[in-house]
Order: structure tokens, then C-alpha cells, then sequence
């Protein structure tokens, strides 16, 4: 099987030479996700829980197209502009993936594009 690159209309558009996601076999990747607004195309306002909520509800949107949810995603990574943010994204990420709990590696970053302070990045799996 051909991998077949994802683009969902629910999720802000790709803005350079990438896709959305890649599905290949039984796994979906999905690019890092930062905290745009589909609808406006601009960074969202606000703290660490507006920009991580906004973050996973684009990461809901790619999975969603693809007839898959959170329960289906094994592994995460997070990049951080400030670990000391740790605590609040954490908490907003537990309330999307409630008691399933992927691999995730988080990692703090000097800068993320558009001055995001969170990007998540997943892989799904199809069962």
C-alpha cells in the first residue's frame, strides 16, 4: 500500500512543504500541530491551556477525519517553549486522552514557529 498523505478541512493548512499527516499500512502520523485556528488561520490567544486545547482539538480533527480518536493514538511527542508549563499542558492533555496514556517524550525547545509556546505531534494506530 501506497503511503496517501492526509488534509483535513477541520485543522489549519499545511504552512510549508509538508503534510497534515502521512498514512502508511496500519499508522497514521500526523505532523506537529501548533495552536492555529482553522478558521482564522492565526495563532490563537492566551495561556498554555488555550494553546494546548486548540492544539489537540487540531490533532482531534486530522484523527477524526481519518475515522480514528485519541484511544487509537501509541505514541506523542510535545515541544515546550517553557517546561515550567509542564504542569498545565499535562492536564489539559489528560483531559483529552483521559485514562489512555500513549508513549510520549516531551521536550523543551527554544522557539517554536509563529511564537507558539506548545506543538504535539502523534501517531495512531489502526486496530
Amino acid at each position: 500500500m501506497q503511503p496517501r498523505a492526509i488534509e483535513s478541512a477541520g485543522a489549519p493548512k499545511a504552512v510549508g512543504p509538508y503534510s497534515q499527516g502521512i498514512v502508511t499500512g496500519d499508522f497514521v502520523f500526523l505532523s506537529g500541530q501548533i495552536p492555529i485556528d482553522p478558521s482564522t488561520g492565526k495563532l490563537v490567544d492566551g495561556d498554555i491551556a488555550a494553546q494546548t486545547r486548540r492544539v489537540l482539538d487540531n490533532v482531534a480533527a486530522v484523527l477524526g477525519d481519518e475515522g480514528l480518536g485519541f484511544g487509537d493514538v501509541v505514541k506523542t511527542t510535545v515541544f515546550l517553549k517553557d517546561l515550567g508549563d509542564f504542569a498545565t499542558m499535562n492536564a489539559i492533555y489528560s483531559e483529552f486522552f483521559g485514562g489512555w496514556r500513549p508513549a510520549r517524550s516531551t521536550v523543551g525547545v527554544a522557539a517554536l514557529p509563529l511564537g507558539a509556546r506548545v506543538e504535539i505531534e502523534v501517531v495512531a494506530w489502526r486496530r
